[in-house]
């Protein structure tokens, strides 16, 4: 495999600590706002439930918009002010005594939906065939944030409260805004057009929007992701005052969390391994929910052994990470490659209102069901969400390939994309009017890119 170059490499490394630092400002608060929420002037289950999730609603209402603008205005442009508007959210909600405060914060925070702005911004800043490491390698970031923040919060909880945790967010966007700033590169131009304009991985096609929904494949997916962040915000709304029922001190709630991400690797790496060895990730889909669901249970149903409680979150931990891992590597592989942009763009959306529906069904359920209950019910909604895997089609493994090309014509265009098509590995094709390059899903082990170039080049 080709080596990063020293562009590749800072744009990693700095992507990473963007992405990593905004995500801080919904994993901070994951362990600790059902707790400090309780002060809060007018504060109700419900409303503090909201308050979580209402970042997740903004984020999925604008993730599509944000990536639109990108690709009309600049990626750097659409980051600075998806950051400004978390820093004024952030600053709000720590001035607020009030939940109907806090949760305009948040709301103001969510708005900033960078997200896809980001991911465009590396996939503008990598060549194609290092695209999947640096997305992977983005991924592995938002996962340490997720580890970092769940036993950071706590501490910061105790030292800080709640006004302390929002400005720590604030603080974490301005430094985001600096890395941007200094240490992320500038595209560069291509061809005359702008790099941002150009990547049909990451940009969204508004008129792909339709079939990409109606996609049986992908829309199981979708449903996923949404029931899958549900569930992770839900829970948390949960566990937080689960452990000081069963008179675990906050003091010692990052001390559980870390235990329990660090026995979860012996659930996540097996199971990852297993679905590139011959169990298929259908069947390992499937093990992963009836997992979370078991999970779910046992949070509702152990004593205050502070070892059962251990075990159960590991548990959730480790199928949830199993799943957080598969899914969007699936969207990649199932989508078409003309549209890859789009379906990523349907499936952060619907990853983010999950997150938003966790919140107020896990603020309800703890206000009218009780914690045990609501864990239950939890565990219900796992074992439905098997009911749209059993349709999932196991997809073959392919990657993305960009072939560079001279200038066509339509006809020129049409007779290379029949020959593409026919050529050995090469799954589905796609052109982009005034671009010349042709956009290829091939499967990896059949495909000859020296053969096929002496193939289109002798055609001429």
């Amino acid at each position: 495999m080709a080596a990063f170059t020293h562009l590749e490499r800072r744009a990693a490394a700095s992507l990473s600590l963007v992405y990593a630092t905004r995500m801080m400002g919904l994993f901070l608060l994951l362990p600790v706002m059902s707790i400090l929420g309780q002060d809060l002037r007018g504060s109700t289950p419900l409303l503090i439930g909201l308050a979580l999730g209402v970042y997740g609603l903004f984020q999925a209402v604008l993730q599509i918009p944000f990536g639109l603008m990108s690709d009309r205005y600049g990626r750097k442009p659409v980051i600075y002010f998806g950051i400004v508007l978390l820093v004024i959210g952030s600053l709000v909600a720590a001035a607020s005594d009030s939940i109907w405060g806090v949760i305009f914060g948040r709301a103001l925070q969510g708005a900033g939906a960078i997200s896809a702005a980001v991911m465009a911004l590396a996939a503008d800043l990598s060549r194609d065939n290092q695209r999947t490491k640096m997305m992977a390698i983005i991924g592995a970031s938002i996962g340490l944030s997720f580890i970092v923040s769940i036993m950071l919060g706590p501490v910061l909880m105790k030292h800080m409260g709640l006004t302390g945790i929002f400005l720590v967010i604030a603080l974490s966007g301005v430094v985001a805004a600096l890395l941007v700033r200094f240490m992320v590169p500038e595209p560069k131009l291509q061809a005359g057009l702008e790099s941002h304009v150009r990547n049909r991985d990451f940009s969204v096609t508004l008129g792909e929007l339709g079939a990409i929904i109606a996609n049986p494949q992908l829309r199981r997916l979708d449903i996923g992701i949404l029931i899958l962040h549900l569930l992770i915000t839900a829970t948390f709304v949960c566990v937080p005052l689960g452990l000081l029922q069963r008179e675990i001190p906050v003091a010692d709630h990052w001390l559980v969390y870390l235990t329990a991400c660090g026995f979860s690797l012996l659930i996540m790496i097996p199971l990852i391994g297993l679905s590139e060895r011959g169990w298929g990730v259908r069947r390992v889909m499937t093990v992963s929910i009836v997992g979370l669901a078991c999970a779910e249970f046992l949070i509702g149903l152990v004593g205050n052994s502070w070892w059962f409680v251990v075990l159960s979150i590991t548990l959730f931990f480790g199928f949830l990470n199993v799943l957080e891992s598969m899914l969007p590597s699936l969207v990649s592989r199932i989508a078409p490659v003309a549209s890859r942009g789009s379906a990523m763009g349907v499936y952060s959306t619907s990853q983010f209102f999950g997150a938003f529906l966790g919140g107020v069904l896990g603020g309800w359920m703890v206000g009218s069901l009780g914690l045990q209950n609501a864990h239950l019910v939890l565990g219900g909604l796992c074992l439905l969400w098997i009911f749209a895997v059993t349709g999932l089609k196991e997809p073959a493994r392919t990657s993305n390939y960009q072939l560079s090309l001279d200038s066509l014509n339509l006809e020129q265009q049409s007779l290379l994309e029949q020959k593409l098509r026919g050529f050995p590995g090469v799954v589905d094709v796609s052109f982009t009017l005034g671009e010349p390059v042709a956009y290829l899903k091939i499967i990896r082990k059949q495909f000859d890119e020296e053969a096929l170039r002496e193939s289109i080049s002798g055609s001429r």
